[in-house]
């Protein structure tokens, strides 16, 4: 990789899906009825979507999008962060916009013009969530799935210490050449790469694809205990983990309750989750996660420290309904004795 003379202005520059959600309390006859798989995430078409929309509960709207998440977890914690996603000239495409500067992201990714007309509105996710917080999406891309290399800014990339890209972008192919711009872009600038894996269906869809990018790309990857097992088609998780860990300088795996596990090279630290009184909706939990191990590491912490920064922000998401933080992250990391080393 060749270094940039670029000074760092972001800690964290995310390449994801621009999506709100929709959020509703479900049970599992609702889901059964619906013919969905609880705790799936599925792509559905326009159609699928307006007819889903329509048989849920009341509930909430709430931008979202993984990486969205993460970066809007970013600012919560007083890091600097900067998104590239696609929305359209609608109503949601302006509250995702307004949201996510409100949280002190930088936001400049240009709209699609004329997107609702063409039955591209913003994507959303419709998520129904059961009584013990587990949560079964069902996401409508529209937009975001024209996402295209073309809205990749190599200057703002060069200009991040970390870019972190959502796997959910191996699906569409404009979205896949965007995802291989901005990691291209990074490495020629000598930032490092962070993937997420995102979900098991994306692993399932795109295994030998992840694998050869993984190895050749990424710097830093996160997943989930199901999404490590997929990637490695093993239920040996210390295997696996050890796999991942051989491939990229760091892996954190989150693993619910038992908190999580990070890893790079010979060291690995196990992190305890932080107790909560009641889980509410576990929407934005990894995504939270992320937030903290990525500004953590940005930020030159230790694995130690920047898994207990995400397990604190997950706690944070975990307590409430919406995938983003409702309380400043900064100040509860204060709160428990965390500090984050300055910009």
């Amino acid at each position: 990789m060749t270094q940039t003379s670029l000074p760092i202005r972001f800690d964290v520059c995310a390449v994801g899906n621009a999506i709100v959600d929709v959020l509703a309390p479900c049970d599992d006859a609702f889901l059964n009825a619906q013919g969905l798989t609880p705790g799936s995430m599925q792509l559905v078409d326009a159609k699928q979507s307006a007819a889903l929309y329509d048989a849920m509960a009341a509930g909430v709207e709430a931008s979202g999008g993984s990486a969205g998440n993460t970066v809007a977890g970013v600012g919560s914690f007083g890091g600097r962060a900067a998104y590239v996603g696609k929305v359209a000239d609608d109503t949601l495409g302006g509250v995702f916009t307004h949201d996510i500067r409100a949280a002190g992201v930088a936001f400049n990714s240009p709209v699609l013009t004329g997107g609702a007309e063409q039955g591209l509105g913003t994507g959303r996710c419709l998520i129904n969530v059961t009584p013990d917080g587990q949560r079964t999406m069902c996401t409508f891309l529209g937009a975001a799935n024209q996402l295209s290399a073309d809205d990749i800014d190599a200057e703002q990339i060069a200009a991040s210490a970390i870019v972190y890209l959502e796997g959910y972008l191996f699906d569409p192919a404009p979205a896949r050449a965007a995802f291989e711009a901005a990691a291209a872009a990074a490495h020629a600038a000598g930032r490092r790469v962070a993937i997420t894996l995102s979900d098991t269906f994306v692993v399932a869809r795109w295994r030998a694809e992840l694998l050869a990018f993984i190895e050749a790309s990424a710097d830093i990857v996160l997943a989930n205990e199901a999404e490590l097992a997929a990637l490695f088609e093993t239920d040996d998780f210390d295997a696996a983990a050890a796999r991942l860990a051989s491939m990229t300088e760091v892996a954190a795996i989150t693993r619910g309750p038992e908190g999580s596990v990070l890893l790079s090279g010979d060291e690995r630290v196990e992190v305890a989750a932080f107790p909560v009184d009641k889980v509410i909706d576990t929407t934005g939990a990894g995504d939270q996660y992320a937030a903290g191990v990525l500004l953590g590491l940005a930020r030159g912490l230790s694995l130690k420290e920047a898994g207990t920064l995400g397990s604190l922000a997950a706690a944070e998401v975990i307590a409430h309904w919406g995938p983003r933080p409702m309380t400043s992250l900064e100040a509860l990391a204060k709160d428990a004795g965390l500090t984050l080393t300055p910009a």
